[in-house]
């Protein structure tokens, strides 16, 4: 148990990771699926490529210890838009893998903070 308690930030990170690497890819290979919530909301087509840099770029910033609260930070806030658009477009239930995302990246955040290295990373 108390290797859970100490390493459970790790299962974090890679479980963010990976939903965000996967999420960025498919925004910057062009998948029609990914890009409908942009035309939806009537934002321009290069938003969504735009958001899927972003995601690749956190996915890989939450494993550098120097920049891994920011990089959460800023999944934090593309997680919060992808909430407010099931909740706004969307039956509920499409919000559950978001919300999760959302409430994982808020916990790398937090951790990351209570180690003081929020301070080291700005």
């Amino acid at each position: 148990m108390e290797f859970v308690r100490k390493n459970w930030i790790w299962a974090a990170i890679v479980l963010v990771s990976v939903g965000f690497s996967a999420a960025g890819i498919a925004k910057l290979m062009g998948v029609p699926m990914a890009h409908v919530s942009f035309a939806k909301l009537g934002l321009p087509a290069w938003f969504g490529y735009f958001i899927g840099v972003c995601e690749i770029a956190g996915a890989i910033g939450i494993y550098l210890r120097k920049l891994s609260a920011l990089a959460a930070a800023g999944l934090v806030i593309i997680m919060i838009g992808a909430v407010g658009y099931h909740v706004a477009f969307d039956p509920l239930t499409n919000a559950v893998p978001a919300l999760v995302l959302l409430l994982l990246s808020g916990a790398i955040v937090a951790k990351r903070r209570a180690n003081g290295l929020w301070a080291r990373a700005t």
